[in-house]
């Protein structure tokens, strides 16, 4: 039987071409050839003012916790169902994480619920563009303009994504994406950070370099460099970035293929969700996803432990995602949940993901979907 996988990491061909010439040119480390080429190339595509690629989508936001000055006694509000690095990179700076309860319908933030939670403490809001659909961002924006809060996104699986016609990760004062092998372009791990405000830029480059001018100093701003600020080694090396450029090169390739597999799941499985058996990832009007993944809900936890099983019966891989964060050892030391939790924990354990990956055939989409129905009839 042939195993249908959850994931593939994108492998598209120049992979070994690329990473030969970096190691041609004999620059290992950060901030080379192929790291300004995938700048370049997400810069353009998103239309973002400046681009730094990090080693992981973990350092992006721990870079953003530093540029926004995240300290004790800070608060910063953000959905409990989100990776434990949405909530780490702010607890490291001695924050205190307030959670909200999300939309059902998407599994982000209720945007309607954030305002209950800012106290006089509260210093950012960080949405999380779960799928790559993205959150409410017009009422974000608007909060955070009317209580002087930073928008830092988390925008890890929403690279190519947009928000009436803006590109997710611009929208906020920062945005953080990640290119770990799970995500639509990969190197394995790596990350990106969006810097949407000019004024950000030159520290932004100084934190990303351990705290130092560096960088001026390379460009020949400066006859020396020193130390100025605190920060960390936020660059990955050239190897990462040459293996990464392959992807970026394919990325509207790669689009093409999961956004029609990411279709052809939602047309096979809906008469199943018009009968009310399971339901369907939703798109708000005026966004627009980049298929990162598809996921049905179940009636509830068993039924979905059930099919799971079922399809894993099938040779066809599925998966939860993750446990909320207010429920964990951690989330219950060092946050709490502002309100009810009315769906995050329930919707949580209806959720089950279904196999998407750059090279996905439509025989393979059609034979999960035929299991599906299988086990419903």
């Amino acid at each position: 039987m042939n195993i249908i996988p959850l994931n593939k990491p994108c492998i598209t061909g120049n992979e070994l071409q690329y990473i030969q010439e970096a190691i041609q040119l004999k620059k290992f480390s950060g901030d080379g050839v192929f790291t300004l080429r995938c700048q370049q190339i997400i810069e353009q595509s998103l239309q973002a003012q400046k681009i730094f690629l990090t080693p992981s989508g973990t350092d992006s936001l721990e870079m953003a916790a530093l540029l926004a000055n995240i300290s004790s006694g800070d608060e910063v509000i953000m959905p409990s169902y989100t990776f434990v690095s949405t909530a780490n990179a702010f607890l490291l700076r001695g924050a205190s994480i307030v959670f909200v309860d999300i939309h059902p319908s998407t599994m982000n933030i209720d945007e309607n619920l954030i305002e209950k939670a800012i106290t006089d403490k509260t210093k950012a809001i960080v949405p999380v563009h779960y799928a790559g659909i993205a959150c409410e961002m017009d009422t974000i924006m608007n909060l955070a303009t009317r209580y002087s809060l930073f928008v830092i996104e988390d925008a890890a699986q929403a690279l190519f994504s947009f928000y009436k016609g803006k590109a997710l990760g611009t929208i906020g004062d920062l945005g953080c994406f990640s290119f770990h092998e799970t995500k639509n372009y990969s190197c394995g791990e790596g990350g990106a950070i969006s810097i949407n405000k000019k004024e950000y830029i030159s520290r932004a480059e100084i934190i990303r370099e351990k705290g130092t001018n560096k960088s001026r100093f390379i460009r020949g701003d400066v006859d020396k460099y020193t130390w100025e600020d605190i920060g960390s080694s936020f660059l990955p090396s050239e190897l990462q970035a040459s293996f990464l450029f392959a992807n970026l090169e394919a990325a509207k390739g790669i689009d093409i293929i999961r956004l029609q597999a990411w279709n052809l799941y939602y047309n096979e499985l809906k008469p199943l969700k018009d009968e009310g058996k399971i339901d369907l990832p939703r798109q708000p009007v005026g966004c627009q996803h980049n298929a990162h993944i598809f996921y049905l809900k179940t009636e509830n936890l068993d039924q979905r432990t059930q099919l799971s099983q079922y399809l894993k019966n099938q040779g066809i891989e599925t998966a939860f995602h993750y446990i909320p964060l207010h429920s964990s050892k951690m989330g219950q030391l060092h946050a709490r949940f502002d309100g009810e939790d009315k769906h995050t924990t329930q919707e949580s354990e209806k959720l089950l993901r279904l196999p998407l990956y750059y090279d996905i055939q439509d025989h393979e989409v059609e034979r999960v979907a035929q299991a599906i129905k299988r086990f419903y009839a």
